[in-house]
């Protein structure tokens, strides 16, 4: 679950299924159901049904944890980019970001690092196409160096400019989990 929208969806499937929920928070859940009518190949298939997986295993669940943490970060706290995003990590898990980092390319298509940067530039995409903030604070804010820096990346992760971009922001949109 990488949203708010996946945490009211998993709790519905939940409820709908008469599985009680303790709580449900991004990347996680708790829950108690009667093992007569419920067990957990049960639950995975109903949350397979509508794109989640059950994560059974201690480094799966610590990647999922480490995404909503950045999730969170980016895209639904005001982004403090005087925090580095390896502080930050370190701080939540208590974990060395040198550990999590090999964890997360070990069982991912792309290194923690690339994570995160897509991320600021799908957050970053977001606020351009809103037209709220000039390219400038949107760097600042995002934690770039400079508009060029956040240019030059935008370009590298998009394949297009940021003026490129600006023609037509809808085509170039993608949800935040992917």
């Amino acid at each position: 679950m990488s949203c708010h929208c996946c945490v009211k969806l998993v709790t519905r499937i939940f409820i709908e299924n008469d599985i009680e929920v303790l709580w449900v928070k991004l990347g996680e859940a708790k829950i108690s159901f009667d093992p007569e009518k419920m067990n957990e190949d049960k639950i995975s298939a109903l949350l397979e049904k509508e794109g989640f997986e059950l994560l059974k295993n201690k480094e799966s669940q610590l990647i999922e944890q480490i995404k909503s943490a950045i999730i969170d970060l980016v895209h639904h706290t005001t982004f403090n980019a005087m925090v580095r995003n390896s502080d930050y990590l370190v701080e939540k898990f208590n974990l060395s970001y040198q550990y999590m980092s090999s964890i997360f390319s070990k069982n991912e298509d792309l290194t923690l690092e690339k994570f995160i940067i897509k991320q600021k530039i799908e957050k970053a995409k977001e606020l351009i196409q809103y037209g709220e903030l000039t390219l400038s604070e949107i760097a600042y804010m995002m934690g770039y160096s400079s508009v060029q820096y956040l240019s030059t990346q935008f370009k590298s992760v998009t394949g297009v400019s940021v003026s490129e971009f600006k023609k037509d922001p809808a085509s170039y949109r993608s949800p935040i989990n992917d």
